[in-house]
């Protein structure tokens, strides 16, 4: 166990990189970020460059970060030209991401955390193939090879979303992994699904629906988050066009606390948080979220380092041969991708980094 107190978490090399050590320790950073009032950022990755953009932010930062695999993403990293026939190229793709984040991470010096995103119903078979890389991750090595999964199971009747969670944690409790689920739905449209026309009094869990899920999941672990809906939405808008209500979060903690004499019992996870205000953001740290999801603004954030050098180096990106310096100057420092890959790391490592000192999560390892 990890004692919470006023010092800074240890350093990972401690334990010799956090991804080397016991995934008990991946709910212990969990836990001290709620007593610290700081979350971690969440951020959807595609390919390795993507992956190193964030890891070399936290390393900047010093600080813990999750790095999570959506659906579409995962069968991205394998290969689109693969078939996904019973979400095979998406399991490929997922596990395959997890053990080259394995890899590289330790050298990062930080602790990570490996998460799989949003898994709708149909879905299901793609989540039960992860769960079967952690299994026999689990016999060889100790854990799982995912820190955590998500079900998101917020489009099915609540007792249908509970009762398939539970199933699920259940198994995911033997290899001491952490489930997080949704309850209410996320609005606007991610990795293809589209909850833009969804009524807006889904966007709004009430203390009730938040309870029930602790209610029912707490007896088997306590290692589940809960994406209540608060009026979050998917993609970016312009500040103040999404309607977010997090002095909810308080209301759910309140109620959660006189049901269970315990306070602030709930680990709440922030979803659909693009073009979200910083009074916004803070409120809900402040009411236990330990996690935020960013996917929209480092997209954005990955294209423009592409753009800016497009921008400055158009007339040497018209052809191989042939610049402003003369029709005979060779062009491949110019388009070579790690060229142009790096200017679009470089634009996402300061997104990410942006992002962890929004949430406070900054200095968080001691060095």
């Amino acid at each position: 166990t990890v004692s919470i107190d006023n010092s800074p978490w240890p350093p990972a090399t401690q334990f010799g990189g956090f991804l080397e050590s016991k995934l008990v320790w991946s709910w212990a950073i969990l836990k001290f970020a709620k007593a610290k009032q700081f979350a971690i950022p969440a951020f959807n990755v595609t390919s390795s460059s993507v992956i190193v953009a964030v890891l070399e932010a936290a390393k900047k930062i010093n600080s813990p970060i999750i790095i999570q695999f959506s659906h579409g993403g995962s069968q991205f990293m394998a290969g689109k030209g693969l078939d996904n026939a019973g979400q095979a190229a998406s399991i490929l793709g997922s596990v395959a991401g997890a053990h080259f984040v394995r890899a590289i991470a330790p050298s990062y010096g930080v602790p990570v955390i490996l998460h799989s995103d949003h898994c709708a119903k149909k879905l299901l078979p793609w989540f039960d193939g992860m769960l079967e890389a952690d299994e026999a991750y689990f016999k060889e090595h100790g854990e799982p090879l995912f820190s955590s999964h998500m079900l998101d199971l917020s489009e099915e009747p609540d007792d249908e979303n509970i009762a398939i969670c539970k199933k699920y944690l259940e198994r995911m409790k033997a290899i001491n992994q952490i489930l997080e689920m949704e309850i209410g739905i996320t609005g606007g449209v991610e990795d293809g699904v589209d909850n833009s026309g969804v009524s807006k009094d889904k966007l709004y869990s009430s203390p009730q629906d938040v309870y029930k899920v602790h209610e029912a999941l707490s007896p088997i672990s306590e290692k589940f988050t809960i994406a209540a809906a608060f009026g979050n939405v998917h993609g970016v808008y312009k500040p103040g066009n999404v309607k977010l209500r997090p002095e909810l979060l308080v209301d759910y903690q309140k109620f959660a606390a006189e049901k269970t004499g315990k306070a602030m019992p709930l680990f709440l996870v922030f979803h659909g948080g693009s073009g979200s205000e910083m009074h916004e953001i803070e409120a809900a740290v402040e009411a236990g979220v330990v996690k935020m999801n960013v996917d929209t603004d480092t997209q954005w954030a990955y294209w423009e380092g592409v753009l800016k050098f497009y921008k400055a180096k158009e007339g040497y990106l018209q052809g191989q041969i042939g610049n402003p310096e003369g029709e005979d100057k060779p062009n491949k420092s110019y388009y070579n991708p790690r060229k142009w890959l790096r200017e679009a790391e470089g634009t996402m490592v300061a997104r990410v980094a942006e992002q962890c000192k929004m949430l406070r999560n900054t200095d968080k390892c001691a060095r």
